[in-house]
């Protein structure tokens, strides 16, 4: 549907919410995903991706713009119309970075050697009909426990469908987003698809003032990434102190972008063609506009308006759910690595930040609170850790028991 064809219609904005949270968290994953891969029919997804967003945030704003029916509620819902604009700024910056592979603007080959260390692999595959995954659920198939990889959205006959469950059965033509390492993604890939999976080609080494400017936006995406999430989290748990994370992490990546622009400078005057850059310099001011857009989400907590129940509704529901556990004393992830359980194998659940509890700072000597950012495999956690995660419903409740807590999603 053209957004200029969008008519008011009573709708659950609950609901558009939920849509745009996920829609906008599966379009970073695309869209860098399309840089790596330099793949232009990923590029596409993000762009069909972005046109739905574009709909789902006028019917959002249609939808609040006729709840306000006084000044009161006008000031309540400020805050949510925040959240929708915020969500549309990442669903554009997403599409300026599939552009660069559809438009082919000039990218360095440095840039998709330092990006498999930034993201997990991410296709688009298609479902023939002799695929043996074909008419099968994902519990059937038993994608994740055999290879590693998550189906993490499946297009059907125009439709979306967000993080696919256990139940959901995969039909022939259906275009399924598969994430996970590479090597897992090349047999589901060619089972999936029935072609060959063919990886990117490893670049040669490359400028130093390049390497770094590269460097330099591999920690902005991982931030910017970090900062979407825990905006949402603040959100749903109210949190001034996740909040105030998501402010720290926005001045971060400016930081960093101030310092990728130098380094890109000085390798201009050493690259065959300076014009080459400008993918690069693309991709860099469309992740910093992610991370504005973090704290556009979060700012409503930040300047003490606490949280429209509507939004904390939304992002409780959405189909990826964002908890909090905090590790006790004697549960099975006290004092052992995340790797070591095997939590996002066991689970589902990937753990994306760790906010460090009074145990850690008695053990360090630093004061507690401080955040583990993408913490991986081999992050010890300890009593007192207070886990933020992300996941399916059911994989929350699996990961509560393994803390030994209550999963907090509101």
């Amino acid at each position: 549907m053209a957004v200029d064809d969008v008519e008011y219609e009573p709708v659950s904005v609950k609901e558009l919410l939920a849509e745009m949270k996920d829609t906008a968290e599966l379009l970073i994953d695309l869209s860098y995903s399309a840089v790596l891969l330099g793949s232009d029919e990923v590029a596409e997804e993000v762009l069909e991706l972005e046109a739905k967003m574009d709909v789902l945030q006028l019917r959002a704003r249609m939808g609040l713009l006729m709840a306000a029916r006084n000044p009161e509620d006008a000031e309540a819902l400020a805050p949510v119309l925040g959240v929708v604009g915020a969500a549309e700024k990442v669903s554009d910056a997403a599409g300026d970075i599939a552009k660069i592979v559809l438009e082919d603007i000039g990218l360095p080959d440095a840039m998709r050697a330092a990006l498999p260390e930034a993201v997990e692999t991410v296709v688009r595959a298609v479902v023939v009909p002799d695929s043996p995954f074909a008419d099968r659920t994902l519990e059937r198939i038993n994608l994740e426990t055999e290879t590693g990889v998550r189906a993490i959205a499946i297009r059907r006959e125009g439709e979306w469908l967000f993080n696919p469950g256990p139940e959901t059965t995969l039909h022939p033509d259906d275009v399924v987003i598969f994430r996970g390492s590479e090597e897992g993604i090349a047999g589901v890939y060619e089972d999936a698809s029935g072609r060959a999976y063919v990886p990117p080609e490893p670049p040669e080494p490359g400028i130093d003032d390049l390497e770094r400017a590269v460097d330099s936006i591999v920690h902005m995406k991982n931030m910017s990434e970090l900062a979407v999430d825990l905006a949402y989290g603040a959100v749903l748990f109210d949190s001034d102190a996740v909040a105030e994370e998501v402010l720290e992490l926005e001045a971060e990546v400016d930081a960093l972008q101030s310092r990728f622009e130098a380094w890109t400078l000085q390798a201009a005057s050493r690259v065959d063609d300076p014009v080459d850059l400008r993918g690069l310099v693309q991709l860099a001011s469309a992740t910093e506009v992610i991370s504005d857009a973090a704290l556009e989400i979060s700012e409503g907590v930040l300047r003490g308006l606490g949280t429209h129940p509507v939004v904390a509704e939304a992002v409780r529901e959405s189909d990826e759910v964002i908890v909090r556990l905090t590790v006790a004393p004697d549960s099975d992830l006290a004092d052992v690595t995340l790797g070591e359980k095997m939590v996002k194998t066991e689970t589902g659940m990937r753990v994306i930040a760790v906010r460090r509890g009074r145990t850690e700072s008695e053990r360090t000597g630093r004061e507690g609170g401080s955040w583990v950012i993408s913490p991986g495999p081999e992050t010890e956690l300890h009593p007192g850790d207070v886990l933020i995660a992300k996941g399916t419903r059911s994989g929350s409740d699996r990961l509560a028991d393994l803390a030994g807590d209550e999963p907090v999603d509101g």
